[in-house]
């Protein structure tokens, strides 16, 4: 089950897609402290497209982080 995010600091690079830098879940920052991994996936219903980032956050907890570039929301797993 994921969870909404109101608020997300993003880098975009070069090419406009975004990486998250930090979050907040309930007022608290979390910074990004390291991308674990990235990988896109791609419906095969109706070809629409989510980000997804594993991160490890500045509280040392492990967190699956997901854009849908379409909507422009960002949620996340624990």
């Amino acid at each position: 089950m994921s969870t909404r995010l109101d608020r997300v600091v993003v880098y975009s690079g070069y090419r406009g897609e975004e990486s998250p830098r930090a979050f907040f879940i309930s007022d608290e920052k979390i910074t990004v402290a390291e991308i674990i991994g990235m990988w896109v996936d791609e419906s095969v219903h109706d070809r629409s497209r989510k980000r997804f980032f594993r991160i490890k956050g500045s509280d040392d907890k492990i967190y699956t982080l997901c854009h849908d570039p379409e909507t422009s929301e960002w949620s996340f797993e624990r």
